[in-house]
């Protein structure tokens, strides 16, 4: 029988994408036991070059900070932020789908109304203005890219409630006189659950380019170190060591590329229509 693991282990692009994401995780995992004093620690020479000394294999930024100490524990607070993000959006998002596409009228109207407003600001500039007044901290940051999210998981949900309250099992449920939030909850949010994972790993991905973003105007949170925070760090010295943009930079590219191949492995395994 060829069931979704399976599909899901023949996926090159899964594979690949599941992969990297790993080792995204070990790095995050790994940054406390091998760092535990921290990523601000000065540790050597300021300005000491990839592979120049073998305590610092990553070499040592400005102040003398090890970027390998920075790039692992960066880990954490990157993934920590996109997922946790992901996670408030998706709450919210399918709530308010959900209703929306299952009930339709005025409730409809008022929370679509509502998600449009939302979508009318820019995006990166809605988050700008959010971290600006409620000062720069994880949980600022989290409830920001968590605003600008939610409205896309709560369009998606809507197109599909709207699309299966018109199917005949919602119909039979109906006459069986099964309670709305059974029906919701039940019978109808299983099955729109494959679009939602799907976008689910592209909204971290996205999460974490916008953290990146915002660190690198220096609205991350100061008490922490993300991967954004070490390019930000490194742009006053970027002729002197590029390496200081460049290593968090791969880092954040490898991530997005790790959950966009992973989004596109998820897509093909759970469309049934495409997977053998």
């Amino acid at each position: 029988m060829n069931t979704l693991p399976r599909r899901l282990a023949k996926s090159l692009t899964f594979m690949v994408g599941a992969g990297l994401l790993l080792a995204m995780l070990v790095m995050a995992l790994l940054g406390p036991w091998l760092y535990p004093q921290g990523p601000w620690t000065v540790v050597g020479a300021p300005m000491t070059w990839p592979g120049a000394n073998a305590a610092w294999p990553l070499g040592t930024d400005a102040l003398g900070r090890d970027i390998l100490a920075g790039l692992l524990h960066g880990a954490r607070v990157s993934l920590l932020i996109g997922a946790a993000a992901t996670a408030v959006a998706l709450c919210v998002g399918i709530v308010v789908g959900t209703l929306t596409g299952y009930f339709g009228g005025w409730v409809d109207d008022l929370l679509m109304r509502l998600t449009d407003a939302v979508q009318t600001v820019p995006p990166f500039l809605l988050a700008i203005v959010v971290v600006l007044i409620v000062n720069p901290s994880v949980a600022s940051i989290v409830g920001a890219i968590a605003l600008i999210s939610w409205p896309t998981v709560a369009r998606l949900v809507r197109a599909e409630f709207m699309r299966l309250r018109e199917a005949d099992f919602v119909s039979a449920c109906r006459l069986m006189g099964m309670k709305p939030a059974r029906i919701i909850f039940v019978q109808m949010l299983p099955n729109a659950v494959p679009p939602i994972v799907v976008s689910s790993s592209i909204m971290v991905a996205s999460a974490i380019l916008i953290e990146s973003g915002l660190a690198f105007l220096g609205l991350g949170d100061p008490n922490v170190i993300s991967w954004g925070t070490m390019v930000g760090l490194g742009r006053s010295d970027l002729r002197a060591g590029w390496y200081l943009v460049v290593i968090p930079g791969l880092a954040i590219m490898l991530s997005v590329l790790a959950l966009n191949l992973l989004g596109d492995g998820l897509n093909d395994a759970l469309n049934t229509r495409l997977s053998p």
